[in-house]
């Protein structure tokens, strides 16, 4: 039975149907209780939608008349536009936005006074049911819109509830994160291929190796530095392949890119 309510999405890109993808197969609603609007040019979405029985248009306030949860779901530089074509539409429903950078209070002053608004960060491992997502409660939002919000968004991996001033350093370390990952993985397939090992053995040895030492963090609880120590025997392999990581300054590039990432999002958050 759908406790969650009708479910509509303004706009379609991958992290949109990702979620609606989730919601349906986690049984908390079905593809008859969702609707969204894509863009009429981005006829990639509007078949991916359609293929998961979700009614799918081109216009944006039939979405919000028709949906209990929104999802503002489109690029944010599209965001403002957005909210103005719906405002008269937006009493009375909870909206949850994924959009980068636009803040609470800007939500709240573009949408109805008595809208409830909500802020998330997920991330794009969503697409595969495992993504990293927090969100924040507007100065609206009720219990049971957090409950809702928490229990959609951990169709499709986990979900901490945070305050918005962490938003920015989220978005630098999960949101981005992905691509630091991707980075990691590339070059671990790179030196694996230099030393002899077929690329697409390379690449599936890496990401698997990835995934698990994340899992061992965090099914574990141990400290990343314990972990660490119990695979590093003394004057091994992996003590020297760490010493070479220190030497070119591994740990300080990747904790200097979250800072830079989190400079840049308070850059376009003070841009509104």
């Amino acid at each position: 039975m759908n406790t969650i309510g009708k479910i509509g999405f303004l706009g379609g890109g991958k992290i949109a149907q990702a979620m609606a993808k989730g919601f349906i197969a986690s049984g908390l609603t079905k593809a008859d209780s969702v609707i969204a609007s894509v863009h009429p040019a981005d006829q990639m979405s509007l078949q991916s939608f359609k293929k998961l029985g979700v009614e799918t248009i081109t216009k944006n306030d039939p979405v919000v008349e028709k949906s209990d949860i929104v999802f503002i779901s489109v690029k944010p530089q599209v965001v403002p536009s957005v909210l103005s074509e719906i405002k008269t539409k937006s009493a009375d429903k909870l909206f949850i936005s994924v959009a980068m950078g636009i803040t609470l209070n800007t939500l709240e002053q573009n949408l109805s006074s008595s809208s409830r608004v909500i802020r998330v960060m997920p991330n794009t491992p969503a697409l595969v049911q495992c993504g990293c997502s927090v969100f924040v409660r507007g100065s609206k939002a009720t219990d049971s819109d957090a409950k809702a919000t928490q229990q959609l968004l951990e169709s499709i991996g986990t979900c901490e509830e945070v305050t918005e001033n962490l938003l920015d350093p989220v978005t630098a370390l999960s949101g981005s994160g992905p691509a630091y990952v991707f980075v990691m993985i590339e070059a671990l397939a790179d030196g694996a291929v230099r030393m002899g090992i077929p690329r697409d053995l390379a690449y599936r040895l890496a990401a698997q190796t990835v995934m698990g030492s994340g899992m061992l963090v965090r099914e574990s609880k141990e400290h990343p530095g314990v972990l660490k120590d119990n695979v590093t025997s003394p004057a091994g392999s992996t003590a020297a392949a760490l010493k070479h990581l220190e030497e070119s300054g591994f740990r300080a590039a990747v904790a200097g890119a979250v800072e830079a990432a989190t400079l840049r999002c308070r850059e376009t958050t003070g841009q509104q």
